[in-house]
């Protein structure tokens, strides 16, 4: 009966031609197949659906690709887009090779085309995961963000009519120009509705991929654009390298455990495969009052769940609702569906006295997080765009990076890669080291202490 259900539905929504059990199904001449309907009367979605010579051409050789290679794509990770997908290749130019994706990108693809062909190209790949790019052209053809936010939301609603466990990872739109009919503020609200409709799915994670592209006027950079709406090299790269941590958390690349020797005299906080030795701490009215101080004068502040008394995790590979994840010697503080929610993970220890802490993070583009050193916070983020120190020469985003936070006499200091970040931060006399969930997602792992008697 569920199964009768979901073709139904893939059926109303999408228009998705599927064969019911008995019925005999026609064979369609390929030239026919892959033809565009001559009029949206009776197509799902709304806004533009172009149907230019040019791009029938596009849509029928590239859907005639896709249906070549699905056999041997079943499974995996799906990419949907247009040309700035499509333009990644259909190998992705090696950058994923533990996986080999399917790319089913087409050029000059508004959201509606990607609803019409979502059954055929996506679905029936029964993908493990889905990466979305989309709705740069739907603005270039004057569909207002609203419109295409509806249609990203049907996207949605067919893939989890299909599998509601499945990940999706919506991309925000890249930056362009208002030369291209692509104007940043409207970039801008299309982005924020597609971090709105995150928050209804648990299972829909929101890359930030517009902030690392922008430049102060919210348009794209001639060094990575260089014809302001299609990546170079350098943006590929960029792209990649923002989607690697999101997708080594599922599951999907790096699974390898680390292969990290700890130093001597230092002792490992972490032990790489569950949260044994961290909890959740009791909210302490310093706390709620910071949080409805916050959360009265800003109607945009981030969730902030309050922690009724201690909890500790102990052999558990993750928190309630999954927000800290052990993951193959990381510990995973994961993007919240909420945009931004303030949460925080501590040591079941106290340190009371002098202590050497190591540890490396890694960072998604703008994500937000921070350090606890017995209570002050250390920001720990995408400094390269999320700041306090967006001025160092050695940190390297998206990538790994090494934190030292050397404890003496109730003073700390602080260092990224080698480069002093806090040359004296006052710490009390003792305390746990806890680490903050805020926006986006941040890695830890080699996390290792070494204290003096």
């Amino acid at each position: 009966m569920q199964s009768r259900f979901i073709l139904a539905l893939l059926t109303l929504v999408i228009g998705w031609p599927l064969a019911v059990q008995g019925q005999e199904t026609a064979a369609v001449d390929t030239a026919t197949r892959f033809q565009l309907p001559a009029t949206d009367e009776g197509l799902a979605g709304e806004g533009p659906l172009r149907r230019q010579d040019w791009f029938q051409n596009v849509w029928r050789k590239r859907r005639e690709t896709f249906a070549a290679n699905a056999e041997s794509k079943q499974g995996h990770v799906v990419f949907l887009g247009d040309s700035i997908t499509q333009g990644w290749q259909d190998d992705f130019r090696g950058d994923f090779k533990s996986i080999e994706p399917a790319n089913r990108g087409i050029s000059g693809d508004t959201t509606r085309g990607m609803l019409l062909r979502l059954g055929e190209d996506v679905i029936d790949l029964d993908p493990a995961a889905v990466v979305i790019l989309a709705g740069t052209n739907d603005l270039e053809e004057g569909a207002e963000p609203q419109t295409i936010a509806g249609n990203m939301q049907l996207i949605v609603n067919a893939l989890r009519a299909h599998d509601a466990e499945m990940p999706i990872v919506i991309c925000n739109v890249f930056p362009s120009h208002e030369s291209k009919k692509r104007p940043a503020d409207k970039i801008k609200k299309l982005n924020q509705l597609y971090a709105d409709l995150a928050k209804k799915d648990g299972n829909v994670i929101v890359l930030d991929t517009w902030t690392m592209f922008a430049n102060d006027q919210g348009n794209a950079k001639k060094e990575e654009f260089p014809d302001l709406l299609h990546p170079n090299a350098v943006g590929y790269a960029k792209w990649e390298a923002a989607l690697r941590p999101v997708l080594a958390t599922l599951g999907f690349v790096e699974t390898e455990d680390d292969d990290f020797v700890i130093e001597e005299g230092f002792e490992s906080l972490f032990n790489g495969h569950d949260l044994t030795g961290w909890g959740f701490r009791k909210t302490t009215d310093a706390m709620l009052k910071s949080r409805d101080r916050w959360q009265s004068r800003d109607p945009h502040a981030p969730a902030w769940p309050i922690v009724e008394s201690d909890v500790a995790f102990d052999g558990k590979s993750k928190t309630p609702e999954g927000r800290y994840v052990a993951i193959h010697d990381r510990l995973v503080v994961t993007t919240p569906p909420e945009g931004r929610k303030i949460q925080q993970l501590w040591t079941t220890r106290e340190f009371p006295n002098d202590f050497e802490l190591r540890l490396e993070f890694r960072a998604t583009p703008n994500a937000d997080s921070g350090v606890f050193i017995r209570a002050p916070q250390l920001q720990c983020r995408d400094f390269a765009l999320a700041g306090p120190y967006k001025n160092l020469k050695n940190y390297a985003p998206q990538q790994w990076n090494t934190l030292v936070v050397a404890v003496h006499g109730g003073v700390a200091h602080c260092s990224c890669n080698g480069e002093v970040i806090e040359e004296a931060m006052k710490v009390p006399e003792t305390g746990p080291i806890g680490l903050e969930g805020d926006r986006g997602q941040v890695e830890y792992r080699r996390i290792r202490i070494k204290t003096q008697p």
